[in-house]
């Protein structure tokens, strides 16, 4: 991987000096923290304002929920765009084109069909951005530098949803849903101005001098991904979220089985996410080898942890447990980091593409099982049995990986 040596040419992690002293990684930072910020106002300003014009708390449910549905059907299809043109174009159009479209929700009196419409196609071009941004991240920063930068991008991605939602709900009190929404439109006009001005165009990667279709790209990236075992074991071991994102969906009726409150809901909620954020902080200054070998352990972990609610603990060990699964979660930074580099440059969108949405659909899924669990046996025996569950299911891709890595040694 490039990774820097230290003293007797051991491997050293790389530090965050070195990460953000690259001036393109520091305009890309910028322009996340534009992008999704901007994506998490659009959708509580929206949910504020189907709620003030109907006053149902159905309807602006259902408005959160379309923005999560668009990245099923945009990351397969739609991903692939970041591997036919230039990436930094294809991520300021992006942002062009999301800011416009906020724009438009924010002309007073608009129907809501029509506001349901532009939010799902501002969700669908967070796809190509997405996969845009993964692909170029390895020609900013190579090596070391591009896991810890990784390690930045998702800590950032975290942070900044927490930030967007707060500030959504502060502006849309202060302001109202049309006034935040235009200020949602400037965020991405901002994500668009950083790119433009500090990340140099690249010439597209191209194995062939023919460019493939639309439909062949797709074809060929899921080939890709199907058909290398370790790229299969990665998406698999990512998939894991599936199984201890799902507690977040139960986190309201395991408080009450134990007696908590709003604030035990709160505290619940936020522990996952947290063991997560200081989780990759500490695997990004292990060693680089070190991290692949601690892969597999930390996804069977992430899981374990949560089999001790069998014993239907308080509180704060119950905190604990799903802390301690968020620490082990960061495992999913050195499963991301060898998923990119694992795959050639002009397929990397795609590809990226297309691992996302596996993991979409499968915390989707998990979460939806585990709700449906939960109405009929006691909330801390679900979350025990998808620990278990879990477990099995990460061991089995850490082997198959580990497996598959010692075929190609």
């Amino acid at each position: 991987m490039g990774v820097a040596a230290g003293e007797g040419g051991a491997e050293r992690a790389a530090s965050y000096g070195e990460v953000f002293g690259v001036g393109e990684f520091r305009w890309l930072w910028g322009a996340q923290l534009g992008s999704v910020v901007g994506d998490q106002l659009a959708r509580v300003a929206l949910a504020v304002l189907v709620f003030e014009r109907t006053g149902s708390a159905r309807w602006a449910a259902v408005s959160y929920a379309l923005t999560f549905l668009p990245d099923v059907v945009g990351g397969p299809l739609l991903s692939g765009l970041a591997d036919r043109y230039p990436r930094r174009r294809v991520m300021i159009w992006c942002d062009v084109g999301r800011a416009g479209l906020v724009a438009g929700m924010a002309v007073p009196g608009a129907p809501l069909w029509v506001l349901g419409v532009l939010l799902v196609l501002v969700q669908l071009l967070a796809s190509p951005f997405q996969a845009a941004r993964a692909a170029l991240l390895p020609a900013i920063l190579s090596g070391d530098k591009y896991v810890l930068a990784s390690s930045v991008s998702n800590i950032t991605a975290q942070a900044a949803q927490l930030a967007g939602f707060v500030t959504g709900g502060t502006l849309v009190a202060a302001f109202g849903a049309h006034n935040a929404l235009l200020a949602d439109a400037v965020t991405f006009g901002l994500s668009a101005a950083f790119l433009w001005l500090g990340v140099r165009e690249r010439p597209l990667p191209t194995a062939t001098e023919v460019r493939p279709g639309w439909w062949a790209s797709v074809s060929a990236g899921a080939r890709l991904v199907w058909g290398d075992r370790r790229l299969r074991y990665l998406v698999a071991m990512a998939c894991v979220a599936g199984f201890y994102v799902s507690i977040e969906g139960l986190a309201a009726p395991y408080a009450a089985s134990i007696g908590g409150g709003p604030a035990a809901v709160g505290l619940l909620l936020a522990a996952n996410p947290a063991g997560q954020m200081v989780g990759m902080i500490l695997l990004a200054r292990t060693p680089p080898a070190r991290r692949l070998t601690l892969m597999g352990p930390l996804a069977v972990g992430s899981c374990l942890p949560l089999i001790g609610c069998v014993t239907q603990p308080g509180l704060w060990v119950t905190v604990g447990l799903w802390l301690v699964s968020g620490l082990c979660a960061s495992y999913q930074l050195a499963a991301s980091a060898a998923f990119v580099l694992g795959v050639p440059d002009d397929q990397r969108g795609q590809a990226f593409g297309l691992a996302r949405t596996a993991l979409i659909v499968s915390q989707g899924i998990g979460v939806l099982a585990a709700g449906t669990a939960a109405d009929r046996w006691a909330p801390p025996m679900v979350v025990a049995a998808v620990g278990g569950i879990g477990v099995l299911v990460a061991a089995g891709a850490a082997y198959g990986y580990a497996n598959a890595t010692r075929r190609l040694a």
